[in-house]
């Protein structure tokens, strides 16, 4: 029987990216033959992305979509908590539906999990030599300072604990308790799966193609600060 990758997509007022993110999902071919399922979570956008995905569903009967709306905007981390529950692939993989992450790096991730070399696999975009669309520097320098703090917490060496690309083996992200309804996920996740005896945690570098926030990215400083309060919370009380 072959294996199956779970593709989790919280979206948030995207109908304009969606299509064309969704296209990208289904041209990508995975290495041993692995089958995609797609479960798209609609956390109460206001636009036209319902319409948008259930047009594109309807187009593309031949493949495994599960879709989702909640009655408002509850947050990036909600919108996972939906999701997860609902995989039924062997691997599970994160995707923003902004377009700043490159499917085509699925199977990147997915390579030390199928050597049997790794449970989880971060997608850093900080390292490596993929391509990386230059921006705001203070991000970078937030980014930094928070995977910093999270590594003093959890005693790792990742690069990047606020990337969106993270692929776990889906038992792994079903068993944990996650709590946190917004941006504060990253570091919850974080510091609740480095608290599992023997896991093992890989980063691979990726490629970024950042937007800005006229194009729509969401992340500000007050999701900073909510991720410093995260660390501490999950890295040492929870």
């Amino acid at each position: 029987m072959s294996l199956k990758l779970s593709i989790v997509i919280p979206a948030y007022n995207e109908e304009t990216r969606i299509p064309r993110l969704l296209d990208k999902v289904k041209n990508v071919q995975l290495i041993d033959q692995i089958q995609k399922e797609i479960i798209i979570v609609n956390d109460g956008s206001h636009d036209g992305t319902a319409e948008v995905v259930q047009r594109y569903i309807a187009e593309n009967s031949e493949l495994e979509i599960k879709y989702f709306e909640h009655d408002k905007n509850r947050g990036k981390g909600a919108a996972l908590h939906t999701a997860i529950p609902q995989a039924t692939g062997d691997f599970l993989v994160i995707q923003d539906a902004d377009l700043e992450y490159d499917p085509n790096e699925y199977n990147e991730l997915l390579k030390p999990i199928l050597m049997g070399e790794a449970d989880i696999v971060y997608g850093s975009r900080f390292s490596g030599n993929k391509p990386q669309r230059v921006l705001f520097f203070w991000h970078t320098v937030g980014n930094k300072v928070l995977t910093w703090f999270s590594n003093i917490f959890n005693n790792l060496d990742l690069d990047d604990i606020e990337t969106c690309y993270k692929c776990f083996k889906t038992d792994v992200i079903q068993n944990l308790k996650l709590k946190e309804k917004g941006f504060g996920f990253e570091p919850e996740v974080t510091a609740k799966i480095a608290k599992i005896k023997n896991i093992r945690i890989f980063q691979v570098g990726i490629s970024y193609y950042g937007r800005t926030y006229e194009e729509g990215k969401k992340i500000t400083w007050k999701d900073g600060l909510r991720s410093f309060y995260c660390i501490v919370r999950y890295g040492v009380f929870d």
